[in-house]
């Protein structure tokens, strides 16, 4: 019978607390033959394995025996064939995604509450969403809460433009941040990436693994692409936005004339100053 990859990987996922990356699955590959050509040892002797390609067998007096009470399991175990005979050196990258995928489908159509999802620390099985009533009362846990629309565009703005600062948060939205960025560390969905070279040294921000789990990706690079503007583009609207630049009389359809400064000023028309000093009711006098 030959190997049966699906069986085991089943065995490790359901043995497993944490994540199980595709580089876990391959050490526990080679430490199974690592095993397996390591010699046994029993009471402080050790049994040869099989001689390689090249290498001569021991004689019989070089082989220690076995005793009696050795228990079956050292000596001569029966083993199953699908699951330690014809293991393969190395199990690929692809190999292990396309047993993984395989297991993920034969669950969904199970719908028997457990899933299959790939993360971005591999994979793991989780319960159906539809289950995670039962599971918050099983655990005695409050229902979770929800993210307010102003928490959502901060987050947004920090996974599209991390490192970024509060500051760059604030021209973007237009409002104060702080709130926002305060629920956001306390979910663990951002955390201080570090400072940036700007006056003042403002803390920047960028997300964590928690949040790529909570929007379910495995990568950042899995962010939809933005469809109105470019990352370019959005870099020279946030420079411009966080330096502006000083409008003159001409930026603003004024006349760009400039005024004496010697405190004189051009000679008004003797009508003009008639007309203004006359009586009310009375007209000006004439020249």
């Amino acid at each position: 019978m030959a190997f049966n990859l699906k069986k085991v990987l089943k065995a490790l996922l359901l043995s497993s607390s944490q994540p199980l990356a595709i580089k876990d699955i391959q050490a526990a590959f080679t430490r199974f033959h690592a095993s397996v050509s390591a010699p046994v040892q029993v009471d402080g002797g050790a049994v040869p394995t099989e001689p390689t390609a090249g290498e001569t067998a021991p004689t019989a007096e070089a082989v220690v025996p076995l005793p009696e009470e050795v228990p079956e399991t050292v000596a001569e175990a029966p083993e199953d064939s699908e699951l330690y005979q014809d293991v393969p050196t190395l199990v690929t990258v692809t190999q292990i995604r396309e047993v993984m995928d395989e297991i993920a489908a034969e669950m969904r159509a199970a719908d028997q509450g457990l899933l299959l999802i790939e993360g971005s620390n591999g994979y793991r099985l989780v319960t159906q969403p539809r289950f995670a009533r039962w599971v918050r009362i099983l655990r005695a846990e409050p229902p979770p809460l929800k993210l307010s629309q102003s928490s959502v565009e901060t987050l947004a703005i920090v996974a599209y433009r991390q490192p970024v600062t509060r500051g760059e948060i604030e021209t973007v939205r237009g409002v104060s941040a702080e709130a926002g960025v305060n629920k956001l560390l306390e979910r663990e969905l951002i955390y201080v990436v570090g400072r940036a070279d700007l006056p003042g040294r403002p803390i920047q921000y960028g997300t964590t693994d928690n949040f790529l789990e909570f929007v379910g990706i495995k990568s950042l690079d899995e962010l939809p692409a933005s469809d109105v503007l470019s990352s370019r583009q959005i870099d020279e609207w946030l420079a411009n936005a966080m330096n502006p630049t000083k409008l003159g009389d001409t930026d603003m359809g004024l006349s760009n004339e400039e005024l004496p400064l010697d405190g004189t000023a051009a000679p008004v028309e003797a009508p003009v100053v008639a007309a203004v000093a006359a009586p009310v009711g009375e007209p000006p006098a004439t020249a």
